[in-house]
């Protein structure tokens, strides 16, 4: 498998005193992480190469932890008006979650405004899960109709937190919030399952980016908020290769646990190895190696 590109890049101040965002600060964060994943020198142009024009984008982010860990509306509607700049029609545009009752708790006004960005949970009428059961290998579910129907294209927009079972939380375990039975799946540390979920047609052959959300990272006692063990690190980290995403992110959380005299995942007996399951299964890279990591401070 080719080497991956991730970018994680700083913008230090992005989160100001009292903890509002520095919005032009976050969007430069936006436009560089994009710029160096595909090589442009504009983000608009930049994201042309992965939708298309008529596109309808789904923003799936993960608002379970309420508003101190959750993406922040201030960050979803950065992207969403990068997305917008590069040729999308803003009513093409859906953030989205399982409930609207997350959605409202994590400071989201929801909306199905024909002509503007969409903010809406699978759980609004009309909308709900498929009534068709997807079958592959361990995993047998309802997906929202969200992400099997409405949407053409996925990005995954998840918070970077520690996991008390599966380890680490973060991009591709993003869509255990896009089927009926997440619950299911929590097993063994969510190996396999993380795994063979991402790699159904409805979500592997729609994503096209994860960003990690690491302004705020929970390295300890996630995925819950724990103000003791988050860390303010101010940063987005972007791949197209979402198992090499969450793979730095993982290496992040372990960093931060180290330096607090944490032990690690694994002698946590946490070790979030559906990464590696993932690499076998030929989703992604999970290992520095074949990763090209790029660390920029905007």
């Amino acid at each position: 498998m080719a080497p991956s590109k991730v970018a994680v890049i700083r913008g230090k101040g992005v989160l100001v005193q009292g903890g509002d965002i520095h919005q032009k600060k976050l969007e430069s964060m936006y436009n560089r992480g994009i710029q160096v994943l595909a090589d442009q020198q504009n983000s608009a142009d930049a994201l042309s190469l992965l939708f298309k024009k008529n596109d309808r984008v789904g923003i799936k982010i993960n608002t379970i932890a309420g508003r101190k860990l959750s993406s922040r509306p201030e960050v979803s509607f950065a992207l969403a008006n990068l997305l917008e700049k590069s040729g999308i029609y803003q009513r093409n545009i859906i953030i989205w979650d399982r409930t609207n009752r997350e959605l409202n708790d994590a400071g989201y006004i929801l909306s199905l405004n024909r002509s503007g960005f969409k903010v809406f949970g699978t759980d609004t009428e009309g909308v709900g899960y498929s009534d068709e059961l997807v079958s592959h290998l361990n995993i047998g579910s309802l997906f929202s109709l969200i992400q099997s129907r409405i949407v053409t294209s996925s990005i995954s927009l998840a918070v970077l937190k520690d996991h008390g079972m599966a380890g680490v939380t973060a991009g591709m375990k993003n869509y255990f919030g896009a089927i009926h039975n997440p619950n299911k799946y929590h097993d063994f540390s969510c190996n396999p399952f993380i795994a063979e979920l991402f790699e159904t047609n409805y979500i592997r052959k729609k994503h096209r980016l994860s960003i990690l959300d690491s302004l705020i990272v929970q390295y300890h006692k996630g995925p819950s908020f724990h103000s003791r063990w988050a860390k303010k690190y101010e940063a987005l980290i972007f791949s197209l290769d979402p198992v090499a995403a969450d793979f730095v992110g993982w290496q992040l959380i372990e960093k931060f646990r180290s330096e607090n005299g944490l032990p690690s995942l694994k002698e946590e007996k946490r070790e979030p190895v559906y990464l590696k399951t993932a690499e076998k299964m030929g989703l992604g890279n999970a290992r520095l190696g074949n990763i090209h990591l790029i660390e920029e401070e905007v």
